[in-house]
């Protein structure tokens, strides 16, 4: 089976680049899944994780707020408004900004889903512990 050549970058930086078997990422419509093979996409990206399955089964988790991706001939391109990887996100701050957020305003609840996704991300990150 192909791999998928997928590059994920925002605003910013270059998140993460390499191959993969597969990444779902979510749009207005719902998530969608991709494998090599995919017909080609051009496709809104909304608050939410990207997942990416490496070739080598690593899992890499990105917290997307908005963008878009692309599919064509087994490449991947994700560019997101503002992404961050799991692993860089800091859990306190982001629960802080939680608070915050819901604190604040409740007709405003672009702050508070991007805490959430910020922490679900993170989440996803840890280890299970068994």
């Amino acid at each position: 089976m192909a791999d998928l050549n997928v590059a994920v970058v925002s605003a910013e930086l270059s998140l993460w680049q390499g191959t993969a078997r597969s990444v779902v990422a979510k749009t207005p419509e719902g998530e969608i899944g991709i494998l090599a093979g995919h017909e080609p996409v051009l496709a809104l990206l909304v608050e939410g994780p990207l997942r990416v399955e490496t070739t080598d089964g690593t899992k890499v988790v990105v917290a997307v707020h908005g963008g878009f991706f692309s599919v064509a001939k087994d490449e991947v391109k994700v560019i997101a408004e503002v992404a961050e990887l799991a692993e860089d996100i800091d859990v306190e701050r982001a629960k802080a900004a939680l608070a915050a957020a819901k604190s604040a305003s409740e007709e405003d609840t672009s702050a508070i889903h991007r805490a959430e996704t910020r922490l679900t991300v993170a989440a996803a990150a840890k280890p299970l512990t068994r």
